[in-house]
């Protein structure tokens, strides 16, 4: 599963309330209660929101050109930027926020109120307005973040980089090299930091404080308030993702039991039980969160592909560049037009060999308007390729709504902004990578089951891992998970939804979920398991558009102007509509469904249920 970190869609919303400072204070001043006091009315309102959307769309870019240099150079200057900026946004954020409570109840017309929303929404991480909340938040979130970031690990006398760990958890097989790789990366987050204390100790502090600014918000903890960006009560959205999850959960309960069977037959009885969920560490990723990398290990016998992708790319010579220009080709094959030439001067595609950066892959949008970027530690492999696609997803996304109104430039939900670039990955086939001159020919239908294996280990098995990450903040937020049963509670959401299990004992002392960058980061998990299952919706109403009337697995829209100008339409709205419109109007239908998931694995889920005959599958 290709991911993103969504700094740049929180530093917009921040910027929508950094950006009205100098009006704030000569005109607003929300904390004399005379002026809270004060009987507002809808014209008042118009000329609040009115004054957020002129200044922000001037002075947006400031906190954006802050946090794009420091995760470019990573030092103690740009932390402390970084850390200045973080601490104006959040507390002018929450003044803002507080502002905008006061005109809940006048009768406003949808698109003022919605508005008024998105202004109440704009903080992710919400402090109080207690003088010096909001500096020590940021001090907070910068420190977690940095410590993920910059974090090298010792292997055999060795100091290597994070980045390069995760690719050795995809490469190495013997179990005990996996097992130290594993562990020392979850050693990082425990570790005590310049300020004296850890990352577990840095985020129960961040919980506190995040939760009293969203109590002063009027959410009942910082959860509800991420759960409530999607225009349901929490409660109620909390039920929908369960009923998604149970669309698609028996699927991979037939994948999980094939794929411990197989690592089985490999590792043997000791390290694989055949009545015990899987080792993390032995899925060929860091979070046990996407199986790709181990597809050698449990592929179909005698259902070859046909071709490594990664092996093709190397062939033929592609670079950064040569990969990113075939993503935006697909795009341009659609109707859109080209990238910017800043995008190419600006974005930054390698690891520089002389400094620090966030190396995880990021789209950013700087000024809402053409200043579009990816930051990325390129590799040429299959996975970065569908990564570029996936990345140029969110800016074309963003380039698509820049003439809305500011306070609608944004997906219309989370999890769309995630969907996009996937949903055109779901077209790399065959089919396309011989039509863009990758491959000389198509594998006949034979290759189909490995086909489907290797994106099930990776979009399959990334469905619980994408749900249990927002249950397990759910929960911490709500209080129902204290600091000291953190690691305990993330390990038995882990067993209940994937059948994961650690590969040594973890103590309570431990941090385990600080080990994933979304955690320390703050960035809502949610998002990436809607667009797990919307990805597959838009593809099949995509395909349904083009004409395709083969299986929905080998249908690619390359080429197809007629769904690029649909697709564009709804891209524009942004929010200034309820997503349902948004999706109702790509797909026909105002729901979310995981049956183009089921559908589209269906000849996978019909082999698996026939190799799983005989096994004892489940893990409880």
């Amino acid at each position: 599963m290709s991911e993103i970190s969504q700094r740049y869609e929180i530093l917009r919303l921040f910027k929508i309330l950094l950006a009205s400072f100098l009006i704030f204070v000569l005109n607003v001043a929300c904390s004399d209660s005379e002026t809270t006091n004060t009987q507002v009315t809808v014209a008042d309102a118009v000329v609040f929101v009115e004054r957020v959307e002129k200044d922000s769309a001037e002075f947006n870019e400031y906190a954006n050109r802050v946090f794009w240099v420091q995760e470019n150079f990573i030092t103690y200057d740009t932390n402390w930027l970084a850390t200045k900026a973080g601490a104006e946004a959040t507390e002018l954020g929450v003044q803002w926020a507080n502002e905008a409570k006061r005109f809940e109840t006048l009768d406003l017309n949808p698109n003022l109120a919605r508005k008024i929303e998105a202004i109440k929404l704009g903080v992710n991480v919400p402090a109080p307005e207690k003088e010096g909340a909001a500096l020590e938040l940021a001090e907070l979130s910068v420190r977690m973040t940095s410590t993920y970031a910059v974090g090298k690990i010792d292997l055999g006398g060795v100091k290597v980089n994070r980045s390069d760990l995760e690719e050795m958890m995809g490469t190495v097989r013997d179990a005990e090299r996996l097992q130290e790789i594993w562990t020392k990366w979850r050693d990082i987050p425990v570790a005590t930091n310049d300020a004296g204390t850890t990352m577990k100790q840095d985020y129960a502090r961040m919980v506190e404080i995040a939760n009293a600014g969203a109590e002063e918000l009027g959410y009942a903890d910082l959860g509800a308030m991420w759960k409530s960006r999607y225009e349901m009560d929490p409660a109620d959205f909390e039920t929908e993702t369960d009923r998604l999850w149970g669309q698609v959960k028996p699927l991979y309960d037939e994948l999980q039991c094939h794929v411990r069977a197989k690592l089985n037959q490999n590792y043997g009885d000791e390290i694989v039980p055949l009545d015990q969920p899987l080792r993390a560490d032995l899925l060929g990723n860091m979070w046990a969160q996407s199986w790709g990398n181990i597809y050698d290990l449990v592929a179909p016998e005698a259902s070859d592909p046909g071709f490594d992708l990664t092996e093709l790319l190397v062939g033929a010579g592609y670079d950064a560049t040569k990969m990113m220009e075939t993503g935006e080709a697909f795009f341009s094959s659609l109707g859109f037009d080209v990238l910017p030439e800043t995008f190419w001067e600006r974005s930054l595609l390698t690891k520089p060999a002389d400094r620090e950066v966030v190396c995880h892959a990021s789209a950013w949008d700087l000024d809402f308007k053409d200043d579009i970027r990816i930051k990325m530690c390129t590799k040429v492999n299959a996975e970065d390729f569908r990564t570029v696609h996936h990345e140029l997803g969110h800016n074309y996304y963003d380039r698509a709504y820049n003439t809305q109104d500011f306070l609608f430039r944004g997906g219309a939900n989370g999890g769309f902004h995630e969907a996009i670039g996937d949903m055109i990955a779901l077209s790399i086939t065959p089919e396309y990578l011989k039509q863009i001159g990758l491959l000389e020919r198509v594998p006949d239908a034979s290759a189909d089951i490995g086909l489907l294996m290797q994106q099930a280990l990776e979009k399959v098995a990334f469905l619980p891992f994408g749900l249990l990450m927002d249950k397990w903040r759910w929960d911490v937020f709500s209080g129902a998970t204290k600091p000291e049963t953190y690691n305990d509670h993330w390990w038995e959401l882990r067993r209940k939804y994937q059948g994961i299990r650690p590969p040594a004992k973890r103590s309570a002392d431990s941090f385990d979920p600080g080990g994933k960058f979304h955690i320390p980061s703050n960035v809502s998990y949610t998002r990436y398991f809607v667009a797990a299952i919307l990805q597959f919706q838009f593809h099949k109403a995509a395909c349904d558009m083009a004409g395709w009337q083969g299986p929905l697995h080998r249908c690619s829209i390359y080429g197809s102007s007629q769904v690029g100008t649909r697709f564009n339409a709804m891209l524009e709205m942004g929010t200034s509509k309820p997503w349902p419109e948004a999706l109702e109007a790509f797909t026909g239908t105002a729901e979310m469904n995981g049956s183009a998931v089921v559908e589209y694995f269906a000849p996978l889920m019909a082999w698996l249920q026939e190799q799983n005959a005989n096994r004892s599958c489940g893990w409880e």
